[in-house]
């Protein structure tokens, strides 16, 4: 298990290989975030510069704003349905950024970091990951082990070489 340190510089290096090939492509992007709570965001402009390269992030962490803010179908909310954890909402939640804002491409994440909110079907540490790469959308889910900040924190790992793999 990597520290929060090596964690933090691993986002570092990925942020800074993911600008420069947002840069060369002229392309924009955008997050729409719900269990990072805007952590892939903060990385991303944690880096001077990123006004190049990045529009817009969108922390929908209730059901309702993945709805109103990115055009996420109510269906996958009502009994029956997917739920927020699942590969159908964050396919919409990167597509739907990457229509409401000028990016090109678009990470989307949804997950349970816990401690709490986990079950059987969707324990603690589960989260999908989707990605929107000009109109190209794909997903994959995770099971991340630690406490709530290490899920989080792999979260932005995963999304961020998921999204530099991509483009």
């Amino acid at each position: 298990m990597q520290t929060n340190n090596s964690v933090h510089n691993l986002n570092t290096s990925l942020v800074e290989a993911l600008a420069q090939k947002l840069v060369a492509k002229r392309w924009i992007m955008a997050t729409a975030e719900s269990c990072t709570g805007g952590g892939i965001a903060a990385a991303l402009t944690d880096l001077a510069g990123s006004s190049a390269w990045f529009d817009a992030g969108y922390v929908t962490y209730s059901n309702a704003a993945k709805q109103k803010m990115l055009g996420v179908n109510s269906a996958h909310f009502s009994a029956g349905g997917p739920g927020a954890v699942s590969e159908e909402v964050v396919r919409e939640m990167s597509a739907g950024a990457v229509a409401r804002s000028e990016a090109n491409v678009a990470v989307a994440v949804s997950g349970v970091a816990g401690p709490g909110g986990g079950s059987a079907e969707k324990p603690v540490g589960m989260v999908w990951i989707g990605w929107c790469v000009e109109g190209e959308s794909s997903a994959q889910c995770y099971f991340f082990d630690g406490d709530r900040e290490r899920i989080r924190q792999e979260t932005v790992a995963a999304a961020l070489q998921g999204l530099l793999s991509r483009i």
